[in-house]
């Protein structure tokens, strides 16, 4: 930890427990074409996954693919964002942070992050927010974390990456960076965690 410059955040199951949201969500989307609600590996799914993949994947044996995509390019997230709850100790971590820190946001959302981050007050506690829309291969490919390095001009080691799920695991790994595991011991990473207060408390040992 000594070496950290900058703390990456993953945002769905890290900053925000966003299940409730996200279900909502989807199951909009599948009720406007009368399709039953999502089973839990769909739930899975989707709250690790871009939007539009996430649609693809529910709509991939439905000839209605093409529409649904159509209806989910109309339809806005807004009214979701208040279901999505704030991880404790989130902002006080943040101010822990800065300013001896840099802070980022690699996440698999897309036009959505703006707005969460407004909604919560939260848009000026980060130095950059990479999304789904701001790369050509979103995660599990590495290329997020990679852009976050190459902007602050910082090596891997320089890095901690704070992620919940497989492909947080996967993207950290390709990308060399230390992966922090928030609230999943399943998963292989350099520390586990179940709060940002843990975090906090390992920065400061070093």
């Amino acid at each position: 930890m000594e070496q950290v410059r900058v703390v990456i955040f993953d945002c769905d199951g890290v900053m925000f427990d966003s299940r409730r949201a996200n279900e909502a969500y989807y199951n909009h989307i599948l009720a406007h074409f009368e399709r039953p609600r999502m089973n839990s590996d769909q739930c899975d799914y989707v709250h690790m996954h871009t939007a539009e993949q996430s649609v693809v994947y529910l709509f991939k044996n439905d000839p209605r693919l093409k529409d649904a995509l159509a209806y989910w390019h109309r339809m806005s997230y807004l009214p979701f964002i208040p279901l999505m709850e704030i991880e404790p100790y989130l902002k006080a971590f943040l101010e822990y942070l800065r300013p001896a820190y840099k802070t980022a946001i690699s996440t698999n959302r897309s036009d959505t992050m703006g707005p969460v981050l407004a909604n919560y007050g939260l848009a000026g506690y980060f130095d950059l927010v990479v999304s789904c829309l701001d790369v050509k291969h979103p995660k599990p490919d590495p290329e997020s974390l990679i852009k976050i390095l190459n902007h602050f001009g910082l090596s891997p080691g320089e890095a901690i990456y704070i992620g919940d799920s497989e492909i947080d695991e996967s993207a950290a790994m390709a990308a060399g960076i230390p992966l922090v595991a928030y609230k999943n011991p399943m998963l292989s990473a350099a520390y586990h965690v179940t709060d940002f207060k843990e975090i906090e408390d390992l920065l400061k040992k070093n």
